[in-house]
Order: structure tokens, then sequence, then C-alpha cells
């Protein structure tokens, strides 16, 4: 039992610390972490519908579209519709988002391994190995949760 409360206390320090340095960095940048990462993926990918964009942060299509909405007003993202079908929405970031690059590291995978970069290649490799055992064990364990669900509706 005290080995749960050492990890849980460890992974609730570095999450934390996580966010108190997104916040730092990102909010000289006068974006949101959300923000950062919705323009990461518009960066890395190029045009995106809403959908797919969604799919890649982890977020549902209204959260993103709010998220977006706020990028349209800082000029840093741009929606479009698709000649072919009507419903989908593209998003792409911005020449204003492109200069913001060049100025600044707002690349939220670039920061995330300017800060790990103090870390060993060894260790690096450890702490991979053991987030995705943890995310497979969560996902399972949700997998789970919505199978008893189906079964008690």
């Amino acid at each position: 039992m005290e080995q749960y409360n050492t990890i849980l206390t460890s992974y609730l320090r570095v999450t934390q610390h996580l966010s108190q340095q997104f916040r730092a960095h990102f909010g000289q940048l006068h974006l949101t972490f959300p923000q950062a990462l919705v323009l990461t993926v518009l960066g890395q990918e190029g045009r995106i519908s809403i959908s797919t964009l969604a799919e890649r942060t982890g977020n549902a299509n209204s959260t993103v579209s709010g998220i977006v909405d706020r990028l349209e007003k800082l000029d840093l993202a741009r929606r479009e519709r698709s000649q072919a079908d009507r419903r989908v929405i593209y998003v792409n970031a911005t020449e204003k988002y492109n200069h913001l690059c060049q100025n600044a590291q707002t690349n939220v995978s670039g920061y995330f391994s300017s800060l790990l970069s103090a870390l060993s290649p060894e260790d690096q490799e450890l702490l991979n190995t053991a987030l995705q055992k943890l995310d497979a064990a969560l996902t399972s364990r949700d997998i789970e949760s919505e199978e008893t669900e189906k079964e008690v509706s």
C-alpha cells in the first residue's frame, strides 16, 4: 500500500509541475495549453477536420470547436467548409501562427522534449515504457467500465 501512495504522490507532483511549466511557457505566448496543443496538431498535420482534430487531442468535438473559436479570434487558426461535404469543417493554422512558431517555441511536443532532455536516454525510455503500461492499464479499465455500464443498462 505504501508503494501505491508513493506512486500517487509522485504522479500528482509531476502533473502539477508540468501544468505550471506549460502554463508559464504558453501563457507568455498568450495561449492556454489546450490551444497550444490544437495548434501543435495543426502545425504537424496541416488542414484537418474538427472531428479528427478532436480525436488527435483527446477532446470532444464541441471542446475543440470552442478552442478553434478562440484561435480564430487570435488569427492563429481558420475554419473552412469542405466543398465535397458541406457538413465537414476543416481547420488550418494561419500565417500568423507560422510566424509565431518561428519566433517562439509553440510546439507542445518540442517544449515537452526540452523538459525531458534533463533525463538520460535510458531514463527517458524507462519513463516511456512505464507511461505506456499505465496508459494500457487505464484503457483496459475504461473498456471494462463501459462494458459493465452496457450490461447494467
